[in-house]
C-alpha cells in the first residue's frame, strides 16, 4: 500500500478503515481474563464520541491534550480524537513523578488530560496549584472516584455522552472535522529520552509519521491477518509507530494485555506475528529462561546445557542443529509465545550481542533497529537474510541517507541522517533545534561507523564514550550489555573515564538472585540485605571473571561493587526508556566511585531512599569492593 496524500492523518486512516473494512477486528483487550474485540467501526465510533466530547470542553485546533495510563484501546482512540480536532497530543509515561508531570504539563500548556485511573488523577489533583493551563481531567476508570468533588474532573463515559449530544444535532460533524485535518500540521509532541536533563519535546506532523510507517512497512510488511501485542509505553515513538501508524495502514490487529505482570502469558495466548520489545525485555526473557532452568531437575539442566551448546555451535557455524531445534528451541518458542513470529525487533537502546545470539539461535527472526524520536524512531534495520548482531543494519529506503560526520582513521565519527520524515523541531526550543537539525540534517550525537558489509555500527553516545588515563577509548554501554546477559545482573554501570582501569557498579537481578539464594538456603530479608551477602559476591565474582574472558585485556573489569538498590527512573538514574544517566550516577554515587579507585576494601553507606508513593527508608549497609585482579600492582599490569 503506497502512501496516499488523501490519507495523511490518523483520523483519516481510521475513518477510511471504518467505512471500508468496518467489521474487521481492529483492537483486542483482555479484561478480567476475557479477550474483548473492537471492530474498525467500534474504534472509529469511540474516537468520534471522544472528539465531540472534547469539543464541548472547548478543545480546538492547536490546543494540547495529554494522555497518561496503561496501553488501552481508549488511549489510541483518544489520540485519534485529539488529532481530529486539529489539536496536539502529548503522551506521558504512567510512572512519571509529580515534578516531572508538572514540568511537562506546564511546558506544553496542556488544556485537558485523559487519565486512566485514580492513581493518575491523584497526581494532577496534588499539582492543581502548579498546573495553570489544565482545565479538565478526564478519567477512564471510575473506581475510587466518588470521593472526589473537583470541578475539573469528568469521567470518560460522561465525556462521550456530551459528545453524543453534539453529534445528534450535527450528524456529519465528525466527518467534516476529519476531512479538515492537515497532515503537515503539528500533531504530536513526543518526549525525547532526556539522558542529560529534562526531556525535550519533538514536534511531529501526522504526514511525516504516516509516510515513515509506509517506509517501515516496505521492509517489514504487515497484513490485516497479523497480530501485534502492544507492550511498550505508548508515549514512546516506536509504540506510536506500531500501535497507531502501522496498525491503521496495514489493518493488523493490536492486542492490549490485562496487566504488565500478565504480559508473557497474554502474549502466549495471542501468539503474535510481530514483536517489538525493548532490549531490557529481551534481556529479562533470556534471564527468566535461565532462572527456570535453575529450578529444574539436574537431568533437565544437563539436557538444557548440552542442547543449548549444540544449538549455539551450529548457529555460529551458519547451520541448524535439528536435535537442539526440535527438543529445546521449538519448545522454548512455544512456551514464550514466539512460535508464530515472522518478524521480531528491538530498539531504543543497544541489545547485547550475547542476548541477540541467544534468540537467533532459537530461530526467532530478531532484527535490530536504530533511530531517534526526532526521525520517527527507527530508520535502519537488518535485511531478513543478512542479520549481524553487532550492527543495526541499513536504512529502510534509498531516500533515507545515513552517513558518518568527520570520521577518524578508524572510520568512526558522528552519525548524521538526512530524512524527509524528520521532526519539525523542538517545541519552544529554537536553540536546541538549531544545534541538532542543521540544513535538514539530523546530528544524532551517536558515534558509529560502517563495517565492510555496509552495515551501520553504533558504538555509544559521543558524550558517553570514555577515555582511560592511558588514552585508551572504550564504550561503557558495550561492556554493560555484556554484563546484562548474565541472568544475575539486572543493571550495570561501567566506570573508568580518566582512570587507570575499568570497574563496575552492579545491580543484581533480584527476582533471579533471590531464587538462587533460596535454593542454596541463604537467608535474606531485602534487596539490600541480599546484595551484601558474601555468597552473592562470590557468585557475581565468578560471572564477571567469565565475562572478562570475552573482553580485550585492557578493557577487563578489575573491581566491582554490588549496589544496595536498583537503579530507578524515579530517582533520575535512568531515563524512562531505561538509559543510564551517567552524570547523575557520577554525582550521586561519587563516594562509592572514589572508594573503588582507592586502596579501601569497603564503603559504609548511610542514606535514605524515597519510594514512588512518597514513603522513605533509611539504608545502612556496607558495600564490599571486590577485587578481580588481586593486588593493586596486578590490576595496573593487567590494565597496561
Amino acid at each position: 500500500m503506497a502512501f496516499d496524500p488523501n490519507l495523511d492523518t490518523l483520523p483519516k486512516l481510521l475513518l477510511h478503515n471504518a467505512e471500508n473494512f468496518g467489521s474487521e477486528t481492529a483492537l483486542r483487550e483482555k479484561t478480567f481474563g476475557i479477550w474483548k474485540s473492537q471492530t474498525w467501526e467500534d474504534y472509529n465510533r469511540n474516537a468520534k464520541r471522544i472528539a465531540a466530547g472534547l469539543s464541548t470542553l472547548g478543545v480546538a485546533s492547536d490546543d494540547v491534550v495529554a494522555l497518561i495510563g496503561d496501553n488501552r484501546p481508549d488511549w489510541v482512540a483518544g489520540e485519534v480524537a485529539i488529532h481530529s480536532l486539529g489539536a496536539i497530543s502529548i503522551g506521558l509515561y504512567r510512572d512519571l513523578m509529580e515534578d516531572e508531570l508538572a514540568y511537562l504539563i506546564e511546558y506544553s500548556q496542556a488544556k485537558v488530560v485523559l487519565a486512566e485511573d485514580e492513581e493518575q488523577v491523584d497526581k494532577f489533583l496534588n499539582l492543581s496549584d502548579r498546573l495553570t493551563s489544565l482545565e479538565y481531567i478526564v478519567y477512564e476508570d471510575p473506581r475510587g472516584m466518588r470521593k472526589y468533588e473537583d470541578s475539573k474532573l469528568i469521567s470518560l463515559e460522561e465525556l462521550r455522552k456530551k459528545g453524543d449530544t453534539l453529534l445528534q444535532h450535527n450528524q456529519n460533524w465528525y466527518e467534516n472535522k476529519v476531512a479538515e485535518t492537515d497532515g503537515e500540521k503539528l500533531a504530536i509532541l513526543c518526549t525525547t529520552s532526556g539522558t542529560t536533563s529534562h526531556p525535550k519535546l519533538a514536534m511531529i506532523s501526522a504526514a511525516a509519521l504516516v509516510r515513515h510507517c509506509h517506509d517501515y512497512l516496505s521492509v517489514a510488511p504487515m497484513e490485516e491477518t497479523d497480530e501485534y501485542v502492544s507492550n511498550l509505553p505508548l508515549p514512546w515513538i516506536m509504540e506510536q509507530i506500531y500501535a497507531l501508524g502501522k496498525s491503521l495502514i496495514s489493518r493488523m490487529t493490536v492486542n492490549f494485555v490485562e496487566e504488565g505482570e500478565t504480559l508473557m502469558s497474554d502474549f502466549r495466548e495471542i501468539g503474535p506475528n510481530f514483536v517489538l520489545f525493548a532490549p531490557r525485555v529481551w534481556e529479562q526473557i533470556a534471564a527468566d529462561v535461565h532462572s527456570r532452568m535453575m529450578d529444574s531437575s539436574w537431568i533437565n539442566q544437563k539436557l538444557y546445557n548440552w542442547l543449548s551448546k549444540r544449538g549455539m555451535k551450529a548457529f555460529e557455524a551458519g547451520k541448524t542443529d535439528w536435535l537442539a531445534q526440535k527438543f529445546l528451541y521449538d519448545q522454548l518458542k512455544d512456551r514464550l509465545g514466539l512460535t508464530n513470529v515472522k518478524s521480531a525487533a528491538t530498539g531504543g537502546a543497544a541489545l547485547g550481542p550475547d542476548t541477540f545470539k541467544f534468540f537467533l539461535a532459537m530461530g526467532v527472526p530478531l532484527r535490530q533497529l536504530y533511530g531517534q524520536t526526532e526521525l520517527m524512531g527507527a530508520y535502519t534495520i537488518h535485511e531478513k537474510d543478512d542479520v549481524d548482531f553487532d550492527t543495526v543494519g541499513i536504512p529502510f529506503t534509498d531516500d533515507i541517507k545515513v552517513s558518518i560526520k568527520d570520521p577518524d582513521e578508524e572510520g568512526i565519527g558522528e552519525i548524521i541522517s538526512e530524512n524527509r520524515n524528520r521532526f519539525m523541531g523542538y517545541y519552544k526550543n529554537e536553540d536546541a533545534t538549531a544545534e541538532d537539525l542543521r540544513d535538514g540534517i539530523m546530528y544524532t550525537g551517536d558515534a558509529g561507523y560502517y563495517n565492510d558489509a555496509g552495515h551501520l555500527v553504533v558504538i555509544d553516545r559521543i558524550a558517553d564514550l570514555a577515555v582511560m588515563s592511558s588514552g585508551l577509548k572504550f564504550s561503557p554501554q558495550f561492556i554493560e550489555n555484556k554484563l546484562k546477559f548474565c541472568p544475575y545482573i539486572g543493571e550495570a554501570v561501567i566506570l573508568g573515564a580518566g582512570r587507570d582501569y575499568l570497574a563496575a557498579m552492579v545491580c543484581i537481578r533480584y527476582s533471579i538472585v533471590s531464587k538462587w539464594a533460596e535454593k542454596n538456603r541463604i537467608s535474606f530479608t531485602t534487596y539490600t540485605d541480599l546484595s551484601a551477602r558474601e555468597e552473592v559476591y562470590k557468585l557475581l565474582r565468578k560471572e564477571l571473571l567469565e565475562i572478562n574472558k570475552t573482553l580485550p585485556k585492557a578493557q577487563q573489569i578489575k573491581k566491582f561493587v554490588l549496589l544496595y538498590k536498583e537503579l530507578d527512573p524515579d530517582d533520575g538514574e535512568l531515563t524512562r526508556t531505561r538509559k543510564v544517566r551517567r552524570s547523575v550516577i557520577n554525582e550521586k554515587y561519587g563516594e562509592i566511585i572514589d572508594t573503588i579507585y582507592s586502596d579501601q576494601s569497603h564503603v559504609d553507606i548511610d542514606t535514605t531512599i524515597t519510594f514512588q508513593d512518597g514513603t522513605k527508608q533509611r539504608i545502612q549497609t556496607t558495600l564490599e569492593v571486590e577485587n578481580l585482579a588481586g593486588s593493586g600492582d596486578q590490576i595496573m599490569q593487567a590494565a597496561e
